[in-house]
Order: structure tokens, then C-alpha cells, then sequence
């Protein structure tokens, strides 16, 4: 059984820094994409960042560019979320996910919570004003 786990979430104040990570078991994930995706309530799934299965090719949501860095470390199995400079906007429950690489295309495939076939059970980060 595949599986994601999440840790890392809190509660900090604007401006302050939170590493997310992702513990994949029960498979290997060598081979795969791993992405970081975030809900707010009352609002859709949204695509925060994505690191191919070589780590060279990395993609973020223009809305954290510059602000959040995402790494995986292969012998681990195991994505990071490193989160800094945190906006109230930020606050949602983050979600990371696994789902097979295709550096071939474009960007757009990463952005797709399509895309990804395992999930994790997500962490909750607020970021108080």
C-alpha cells in the first residue's frame, strides 16, 4: 500500500518560515514527480510546486516563487517544502503528491492535481496577521 505522509504544518506569524515534508512508503518513488498542492477552505486544490524524479526540473506557483523551495531527497523517499517569508494568504492545508514524470512536456501537466496518483493526508499551516 502506497503511501504519503505529511509533517511540518503549524501555526507561525507573517513573515516566519516552515518546513513541510513528505514521507512516501510501500513503493518506490525514484521514477515519479512529487508535488506540493494547498487548499483553503472554500477554495479549489491549487498547485504550489513540483520537482521531477532527477530534481532537475523544478516548477512553482508565481505566487510563492522566490519564497518557497521544494527538494526531494531520493534516498529517502522523502519531498520538502521549505516555506519562508509566510503570508496570511498562505494559510491552507498543504497536500503533497506523487505521480509519473514527464519532463517531455510542458509545464501545464505539473500544475494538474490530474497528473498525480498518490496523495498525501495533508498538514495545516495558518499564518496569523
Amino acid at each position: 500500500q502506497v503511501q504519503l505522509v505529511e509533517s511540518g504544518g503549524g501555526l507561525v506569524q507573517t513573515g516566519d518560515s516552515l518546513r513541510l515534508s513528505c514521507a512516501a512508503s510501500g513503493g518506490t518513488f525514484s521514477s515519479y514527480a512529487l508535488a506540493w498542492f494547498r487548499q483553503a477552505p472554500g477554495k479549489e486544490r491549487e498547485f504550489v510546486a513540483s520537482v521531477s524524479w532527477t530534481g532537475a526540473t523544478i516548477y512553482y506557483a508565481d505566487s510563492v516563487k522566490g519564497r518557497f523551495t521544494i527538494s526531494r531527497d531520493t534516498s529517502k523517499n522523502t519531498v520538502y517544502l521549505q516555506m519562508n517569508s509566510l503570508k496570511p494568504e498562505d494559510a491552507a492545508v498543504y497536500y503533497c503528491a506523487a505521480g509519473p514524470d514527464r519532463v517531455f512536456l510542458s509545464s501545464s501537466y505539473y500544475y494538474t492535481p490530474l497528473t498525480y496518483y498518490y496523495w498525501g493526508q495533508g498538514t495545516q499551516v495558518t499564518v496569523s496577521s
